[in-house]
Formats: C-alpha cells, sequence, structure tokens
C-alpha cells in the first residue's frame, strides 16, 4: 500500500486557450403561418469561454441596432434585464424581400452583417409513426412537405429535445418529400407533446450549421448552447477586422406543428 500511494502523482494537462471573443447569436424567426404572424427577433451577447469553462459571460453594455437598408430606418435594442438577452424596442416583424443589417457596438468595436429574410413552405403533415429503429424502443416522427422547384433550397430542423436536423433537396427538388427522425427511447417521456420547427434558409448558413451539429454533437441544449470552436459566421469587425466575432446573423420565416406523441 505505502509503495502504492507513494507512486500517486498529479498530472496536470496544459490546455491551450484562445483569446476571448465577442460571441453575437441573431437567428431570427418569423412564425408566418400563424394569426397574427410574430417574431423571435432577439439578438444575444456573451464572450466565448475556454472549453473547461463553465458557461459564457455575458455582454450588458453593447449598442445593438437594425437597420433597414431600404429606407435607412433604424430599430434600436436594449438588454433590459441585463441577461446579455437584447430586444428591439418597438415589435420588428421582418418584411419580404429588405436587406436588414445588424449592428453591434462593444468594447470601442463595430461588428456588421447584412441579411434577408428567406421564404419558407408550409409543413404538409407532422405526425407520429408507428416504425422503429435497431432497438425496438424508438419513437418515430414523420414529416412532409413540398419543395420550391424555382430554387436550389437548404432546410433546418429543429425536432425539439435538443435534436436538429439539416437537409438539402438536390435529390427532391420541386417534389413533395417525406421522411422519418427518430427519438430515443431515452429522449422522449411517453405520452409527451414535442414541437417541431422547419425553416429555409441560405447554403451559408446550412453550411454553418451542419459545422456547429458537428462540433457540438447536439449536446447542452442545442448547438448554440456554447461554441466549441472559432467558427468564423457572416458577422464581420469593421474596426479590427482580425478580432473576428463569433456567431451568425439570419433571417428565416418558420412554420411550426405540435405533435402528441404516445405509447404504441
Amino acid at each position: 500500500m505505502i509503495f502504492l500511494v507513494s507512486c500517486e502523482e498529479v498530472v496536470e494537462i496544459d490546455v491551450p486557450s484562445g483569446q476571448p471573443k465577442l460571441v453575437i447569436s441573431a437567428i431570427f424567426e418569423v412564425y408566418f403561418d400563424e394569426n397574427p404572424v410574430i417574431a423571435n427577433t432577439d439578438v444575444t451577447l456573451n464572450i466565448s469561454a475556454d472549453y473547461f469553462e463553465e458557461g459564457n459571460p455575458i455582454v450588458t453594455n453593447a449598442a445593438v441596432f437594425i437597420t433597414n437598408l431600404s429606407d435607412n430606418s433604424i430599430i434600436t435594442y436594449n438588454d433590459a434585464n441585463q441577461d446579455g438577452v437584447y430586444k428591439p424596442s418597438v415589435s420588428f416583424i421582418p418584411e419580404d424581400d429588405i436587406n436588414y443589417e445588424l449592428t453591434v457596438i462593444y468594447d470601442g468595436e463595430t461588428y456588421k452583417a447584412t441579411n434577408v429574410k428567406q421564404k419558407t413552405p408550409v409543413l404538409n403533415n407532422v405526425e407520429q409513426g408507428d416504425e422503429t429503429l435497431f432497438s425496438g424502443e424508438e419513437t418515430e416522427l414523420k414529416v412532409s412537405f413540398t419543395d420550391d422547384a424555382t430554387q436550389e433550397n437548404y432546410y433546418i430542423f429543429d425536432f425539439d429535445k435538443g435534436e436538429f436536423g439539416a437537409l438539402e433537396d438536390r435529390f427532391f427538388n420541386g417534389s413533395d418529400y417525406e421522411f422519418s427522425s427518430f427519438y430515443q427511447e431515452d429522449e422522449v417521456d411517453l405520452p409527451e407533446t414535442v414541437e417541431i420547427k422547419f425553416g429555409s434558409v441560405t447554403k451559408d448558413y446550412f453550411d454553418f450549421f451542419r459545422v456547429v451539429l458537428n462540433q457540438s454533437g447536439e449536446n447542452g441544449g442545442g448547438p448554440f448552447q456554447s461554441v466549441p470552436a472559432s467558427l468564423l459566421g457572416n458577422i464581420v469587425n469593421q474596426t479590427n477586422f482580425i478580432n473576428f466575432p463569433l456567431g451568425y446573423f439570419h433571417i428565416s420565416e418558420i412554420d411550426r406543428e405540435t405533435v402528441d406523441l404516445v405509447e404504441k
């Protein structure tokens, strides 16, 4: 025993520490198929943390605003709750075919990105299916929609429970498309209600989202719970290009449906 105890040694691993980066999450969702139409247009700001740190420091002292580039009107944002979540000062529903510019001013530097709202088809049907996979205990979710044949399309699905999917129309352009997604036994506690979100995105955001999914492993509450690596988005530091931010500015129409999952 004495020999074994005397041989114990604490090994410290030196993990490289990257320069903290401003993280800007501005993923706007317009729920176009609801009456009245509503939108989530919040902007969340925090600072990237090292790998082993828990949580990212929030940013509460930035200036944030959106500019409508068709008429140069400005919507200001504020963080009333001091939680790093900036909300528009007035009701804001992004319009069709309008370029919007996001501006964030923080620590003497100005960050900008532009985007236009992506149109999304409605979901034709979302329902629980009867099929399973390997264990026989999975719960099937069947989803169908009609793809727009006039252009290449890229889609993102939020299946609730921290499950996401990215899909392109390379093999079903212009067609009615149906597919299945499966919840593992430990992901749902049947009976349970889940909410499905579906949106069209640009190819650039589609590529960005897939990389984030791969890096995050869809763990810990979803792909944007934390930023696991220095993944460049579409937001540019206008003051100091080298000090690039993390995150993305994107605007999508979103269709959503709720499904009551039951034991079968």
